[in-house]
């Protein structure tokens, strides 16, 4: 599985690090990064579908 976040739409609302902590992480420009590839905790997926602007993707 590969997660990928488009730095180029991302808003930065932080979503996906409330989700999903493990993988994701805001960093100081203020974007969402990838910190991992995997999670057994949590739905990439689903994580994914919840971005406000789908700047994730999970393939």
């Amino acid at each position: 599985m590969k997660v990928t976040v488009d730095e180029t739409t991302c808003i930065g609302c932080g979503l996906c690090e409330q989700a999903c902590p493990e993988v994701f992480v805001l960093k100081d420009d203020g974007l969402a990064h990838v910190k991992t590839q995997s999670c057994d905790t949590h739905d990439l997926k689903e994580v994914a579908s919840q971005c406000p602007v789908e700047s994730i993707k999970v393939e």
